[in-house]
């Protein structure tokens, strides 16, 4: 996963707040230097940024980037520039939005629920409730029909322990609940939701591994039973937990740039190292 380089001494946000504002003038905006500062700073650098900006010349860097942008590349730093839970908030908002909600859209709940901190998930709930006056959760129930609601439902509400803590025998016993509930072709099935849901990611690894060794099978290639789209959907869920480097590097090689999968690159990188 690549990581983000900052220069050795970093300008004031007002140099940079300059810097940008003679990229946006003249003929045409220079694409580079804009690059240069704002793909060049961290969070809370282009947070500074961002007030500083708004404080010099009394408009919104974001408004001036939208109309000086185009296409992909106004996309992707326009999403750059928010703050991380703002930028998830949006994207999770875009998805519900759609008319048509395929597994491609509501991938990126699943991103945001499985592929971030506990307390950057709550980040993001707390920005979706800030900026559209409404519960992420609310927002599902009322947009996602059932199977896929009650999984989104349970994984955007979880608070999981983030600490290394594993009990093999709590991972044999869950391992077994999920091939039961497999064996059954009950995909809905209650201890599917809430063990995916609640348990912590290294307790998850360990019933996975578990799962494998038992049966013979990955759970992923057990789950081939039920609703297309919801099958669809718990593999992503087990992809993200397990090894969400992997899950973000074949969407990358899947998929072309674009402001659905920007989330690809900008929520995994940005939750743990930005």
């Amino acid at each position: 996963m690549a990581s983000l380089k900052l220069p050795e001494v970093v300008p004031s946000p007002t140099q940079d707040s300059e810097r940008l504002r003679k990229a946006f003038q003249g003929y045409g905006t220079d694409e580079k230097a804009v690059i240069l500062v704002l793909g060049h700073r961290n969070a809370q650098q282009r947070k500074e940024i961002r007030e500083t900006y708004q404080q010099l010349y009394n408009e919104s860097l974001i408004d001036r980037l939208n109309s000086e942008l185009s296409g992909d590349f106004r996309n992707a730093v326009i999403l750059w520039s928010y703050d991380p839970p703002e930028r998830h908030a949006g994207l999770a908002k875009d998805a519900l939005k759609a008319k048509k909600k395929g597994t491609k859209h509501l991938q990126v709940l699943v991103e945001i629920a499985c592929a971030s901190t506990p307390n950057h998930l709550v980040a993001v709930r707390q920005a979706y409730c800030s900026l559209f006056d409404c519960s992420l959760e609310e927002d599902i129930i009322a947009s996602v029909a059932p199977p896929l609601r009650k999984l989104l439902v349970s994984l955007v509400s979880s608070f999981r322990y983030d600490k290394v803590a594993v009990n093999l025998e709590v991972a044999k016993e869950e391992a077994s609940k999920l091939h039961e509930a497999i064996n059954c072709k009950q995909l809905e099935d209650d201890h599917i939701i809430w063990i995916l849901s609640t348990r912590n990611f290294f307790q998850l690894r360990e019933t996975f591994a578990c799962y494998n060794n038992l049966y013979g099978n990955t759970l992923e290639q057990d789950i081939k039973c039920g609703n297309g789209d919801l099958e669809s959907l718990l593999h992503m869920v087990i992809w993200c937990i397990d090894c969400p480097e992997k899950h973000f590097a074949k969407l990358s090689h899947r998929r072309s740039f674009s402001q659905w999968h920007m989330l690809s690159t900008c929520s995994y990188t940005s939750t743990y190292f930005f």
